[in-house]
Order: structure tokens, then C-alpha cells, then sequence
């Protein structure tokens, strides 16, 4: 199968073509950059001389140009929000399937989505798009959209350890605390004095504290989950490296809720599934274990002085955070193996 991305030439779309690239059931047959486009994608990303990417060239961001293309049925969008929504409209128009990397499409309540990033620029494709975390979203989303949403970094690595408690009512609906630090590749890739190394280095900052973006996707997908609103805390940082997302969460144990019950409802949850690890209660996750892996490493204890779990997760914020989650989509929705390309 043909695949192609739009917005190739930032951190996760380089992510994304390396993955692609390497999978083995799909060609990547387009690569898009207004900046970049004519050169040969091995010139814009060195890593991958040597390779295809010689001879891949980069091509025009049009929108109806790419729709026409009979030749390929997928498109990733790795592309700004806002952005992303004006390339869903056409190419979604077209028959093309489509997943986005971006936040245009994952909440589905317009008012919420309004609320945290401004004006909507495809509102009439809510309804038929899909909020997709492979672990946890219902498997009939692949015959019932032509347009997935892939999550954010942020928010997978809470609702990963999360979703599956809320659900089974082992922790309260408030006073959930959500600490979550992440490498500077979280930001993009731009030229803004905040991100250079000499001030990134050696420095930790929270940012964004009460509305930070992320939260709505959050607390969206927990409230569908518990049947009920959820309210969580969510207080990121910046950390002093390139890439990986520490999460640490405390939420208040429901009445009767264990350690044994959390982890039996991660069992249930996670049976089968290749890309999240159960550590043992009090082995904490590193983010340095989970770099370059579409792996989600979590763990959990319970503190019998305040009556909290305590739970903890890593991720690498551009692989499971984003392209490598992106193709894990992929796999599911046309019928691969749920791991190729991605081990």
C-alpha cells in the first residue's frame, strides 16, 4: 500500500518517514514541504543517506494536488493544528483515508475544542472523526471513520495508565493530580530563544499550568470512559532532554480499590497488547528505557498514609507520543500486524 505524509520535515514527521520508510507493507510514495520542496528527502534529513530517501523528493503542500492522487489511499497529516484541518477537509473528500497527528480532531465537542485552541477550521468532520488510542478505543472504529486522530504525547501517557481505572471506578473522579515532564522535542522544531540549548540545559520549568491544551483531550476521554465529568490537575513541565515524557499521577483510591484491583484492571486491560508494560509496584518507569520504543512503561503503588495510588508512566513523546502511534493506527486500520514496522 501507498502512503504519504504531509508536513514531513519536523520532529515527528521525521520520526514518521524513518517508520515508514522501514515498514513492511507500505511504501512511502509522497512526502510534502513548502519549505523543502524539489530537494530529495535524504537531504533534508542526513540520517537517511544511503536509502530510498535519495531519490524521494519532496513535493508541494496542495491540498487538491494530493487528493487527486489515485495512487495513495493513506495520508498522515504532521502538520500544525488548524493546518491539518484544511488538508483533512479535501482529502478526506476524496475518498482518502486520514491520520492526524495534530489536535484538530481529537475532542470531539466543538465548544471544548474552541475553548483551549480558538476557531475550528473543519467542524462538519467532528462527527465522522475518531479519537484513536489503539489500546483503548473500541476495535469498531475501523470500519466507521475515514479520519483518526492520532492522541498527544501528554495525554497517552496519562490515559494509558488511567483510562482503564477510571473505567472500572478504582479512583475517584477528582482530585486527580497529573505531574507530567517532557523532553524539548515536545515543542516543535523552532528557532525561539526559549528552546536553545544554553537555556534549556540544566533547567527544568513547569508552563501552561491550569489550561494547558492537552487537558481536553484528557479529561474528554476520561469522562467518556467513567460515564460521569472527570476533573483533573494537569501541571506540565519542560525537561532538561531531547525527548521522553515522565508522567506521575495521584489519585484517590476508590473505597475497596487495591493495589492487587489496580493492577488486575491493567492485566484485563492491556492482555495481548504488545506496546504497554506493567512493571511491578514500586519499580518506577525511566524515560531513557522507553526512548526510540512505541512502548508505554507504567507502574503504580498505594499510599495507605494519604489513601492515594501513586502512579507512574514513561514514553518517548515522538514515537508512542506521536508517529509511531500514528502507525500503530495504520496497522490496525488496514489489517497489519498491530507491531510491524514498530519493533
Amino acid at each position: 500500500m501507498k502512503v504519504g505524509i504531509v508536513g514531513a520535515s519536523g520532529y515527528s514527521g521525521e520520526v514518521l518517514v524513518k517508520l515508514l520508510l522501514s515498514h513492511p507493507q507500505v511504501t512511502l510514495a509522497a512526502v510534502t514541504s513548502r519549505q523543502h520542496a524539489g530537494k530529495a528527502l535524504s537531504a533534508v534529513i542526513p540520517a537517511l543517506r544511503g536509502t530510498r530517501a535519495d531519490t524521494l523528493l519532496f513535493v508541494g503542500s496542495d491540498a487538491a494536488e494530493l487528493a487527486a492522487r489515485d495512487d495513495i489511499g493513506l495520508w498522515f497529516l504532521a502538520l500544525p493544528h488548524g493546518a491539518a484541518a484544511e488538508f483533512a477537509k479535501v482529502l478526506v473528500a476524496a475518498g482518502r483515508r486520514v491520520i492526524d497527528l495534530s489536535a484538530d480532531f481529537r475532542v470531539a465537542a466543538l465548544a471544548t475544542y474552541e475553548k483551549y485552541y480558538g476557531h475550528h477550521h473543519a467542524p462538519e468532520l467532528l462527527p465522522s472523526a475518531r479519537f484513536v488510542l489503539p489500546e483503548l478505543t473500541d476495535p469498531r472504529w475501523r470500519d466507521e471513520i475515514k479520519l483518526a486522530a492520532a492522541p498527544g504525547c501528554y495525554p497517552t501517557s496519562t490515559l494509558v495508565p488511567l483510562a482503564p481505572l477510571v473505567a472500572a471506578g478504582l479512583v475517584a473522579r477528582e482530585h486527580i493530580v497529573v505531574n507530567s515532564f517532557s523532553g524539548v522535542s515536545g515543542a516543535g522544531k523552532k528557532a525561539e530563544e526559549a528552546y536553545l540549548y544554553c537555556e534549556r540545559a540544566e533547567s527544568a520549568k513547569a508552563y501552561g499550568l491550569v489550561k494547558h491544551r492537552h487537558l481536553a483531550e484528557i479529561e474528554e476521554q476520561l469522562s467518556l470512559r467513567a460515564g460521569a465529568p472527570v476533573v483533573v490537575q494537569f501541571n506540565p513541565h519542560l525537561a532538561p532532554m531531547r525527548r521522553g515524557i515522565i508522567t506521575t499521577i495521584t489519585a484517590p483510591a476508590a473505597p475497596g480499590a487495591t493495589i492487587d484491583s489496580l493492577y488486575a484492571a491493567w492485566r484485563q486491560a492491556y492482555a495481548g497488547r504488545p506496546f504497554v508494560s506493567l512493571l511491578p509496584s514500586g519499580e518506577t518507569p525511566d524515560s531513557a528505557h522507553v526512548t526510540g520504543s512505541n512502548r508505554v512503561d507504567i507502574s503504580a503503588v498505594h499510599d495507605a498514609r494519604t489513601g492515594n495510588f501513586v502512579i507512574t508512566s514513561a514514553l518517548d513523546n515522538l514515537v508512542k507520543g506521536a508517529s509511531g502511534q500514528a502507525v500503530q493506527i495504520m496497522n490496525l486500520w488496514c489489517g497489519f500486524p498491530e507491531a510491524a514496522g514498530l519493533l
